[in-house]
């Protein structure tokens, strides 16, 4: 008889779902706006994202025969980076065509699986850096063995697959729906909505996708910092040199990135899911909802051009090697000018500048040790 009546229950609920998202007309009132600046935004994010991490992809490739722990970790992020941009062109089209989907179900799924996939992806392996570059400046003795390159193989692998699980369900439900005014809709949370237990499940994963890495990465960034400044009070030639400084505005600014542009859709979701199982929200409450979750995506998705800047500042081979493949006929000349001069080397200057190391040169030697295991 209980399961019954949780069984009318539950049939009662879906259906009051689907009547309430039926007669919500106001769900894509601001069509006529987003037709015009999501597909803007998402054409910057594409060229920049596939641009950036296209260069990116060849500066590891260069380097292949060296490759250790965090360029394994950068090379998957890399490459999760490439492969959401290139799932953005469908979704251009279909925004610019005021969200109407015409490349039937099957592409839909496709599009929203390879979506989610390598956004979350991409958020598991910014994980995985934090937590390397914790265990090889704070516990390289205790731990350093989960560095070596073949258990990280494995670890890259292991992320993947978690990947993959926390994405297939998606392969069971409808992802398109035919609205009422003749659009078709593809991956938007209405047609989510009417599922059972929707709001248990994506609470639950935005504990698993949201909530563990960004407390894994503040807690290990928070450490690091902490370490290097311990580090640069105790050593006045690592202080007066400004590495630390400069190491702890690299995490600061990979930080607030990561915030920044995962934490609004998050905390949206989340917001919404709370007040779904404490009440029914409204017409008026949906299509808020579904406004601020199209603005939160974006601002999430922003997140795959941004990465190659970080690599920018924070890799110097990354930056040397990108100035040289865009510059290549100043490098040549400058290459050769620093040769034919008497006063140093072309290891001594950097964008034309000379850098003295002869006088500290041996004093800096053990401060590279300890803060080469951060670059």
């Amino acid at each position: 008889m209980a399961s019954v009546t949780t069984l009318g229950t539950s049939n009662f609920t879906t259906l009051n779902n689907y009547l309430q998202n039926t007669t919500c007309d106001t769900l894509y009132s601001h069509r006529q706006y987003a037709r015009v600046l999501m597909p803007l935004l998402y054409c910057i994010i594409f060229f920049v994202g596939l641009l950036g991490n296209g260069l990116a992809l060849h500066v590891i490739r260069l380097n292949v025969k060296k490759i250790n722990s965090t360029t394994l970790y950068s090379l998957n992020l890399v490459i999760s980076d490439i492969l959401f941009t290139l799932s953005l062109p469908v979704r251009i089209v279909y925004y610019a065509q005021g969200f109407h989907w015409t490349l039937g179900e099957a592409m839909c799924k496709i599009s929203g699986i390879i979506f989610y996939m390598n956004t979350y992806a991409g958020v598991n392996f910014m994980t995985c850096l934090s937590v390397d570059r914790f265990i090889a400046v704070v516990l390289p003795l205790r731990f350093g063995r989960l560095r070596k390159v073949s258990n990280v193989r494995y670890i890259c692998v292991g992320v993947w697959l978690l990947v993959l699980a926390q994405t297939l369900p998606l392969l069971s439900m409808e992802m398109s729906n035919n609205e009422r005014d003749g659009y078709i809709t593809c991956m938007e949370y209405p047609r989510l909505d009417q599922l059972d237990n929707i709001a248990t499940m994506l609470i639950g994963a935005v504990f698993l996708g949201y909530v563990i890495p960004v407390i894994t990465i503040l807690v290990c960034y928070s450490v690091l910092c902490s370490k290097l400044r311990f580090t640069a009070k105790t050593n006045h030639l690592t202080e007066k040199s400004g590495r630390s400084r400069k190491a702890i505005g690299v995490i600061f600014c990979v930080s607030l990135v990561f915030v920044v542009c995962f934490s609004p859709y998050h905390i949206d979701l989340l917001q919404y899911m709370i007040r779904k199982l404490l009440s029914t929200p409204d017409c008026a409450d949906l299509t808020a909802f579904q406004v601020s979750l199209h603005i939160t995506v974006c601002l999430m998705n922003l997140n795959s051009c941004l990465d190659p800047f970080i690599y920018f500042f924070a890799c110097k081979g990354y930056k040397r090697k990108l100035l040289k493949i865009l510059k290549m006929h100043v490098s040549i000349s400058f290459s050769s000018a620093v040769r034919m001069s008497p006063e140093g080397s072309s290891k001594d200057f950097v964008d034309g500048n000379k850098i003295q190391l002869h006088s500290s040169k041996v004093a800096e030697t053990s401060e590279r040790a300890s803060e080469r295991r951060l670059y």
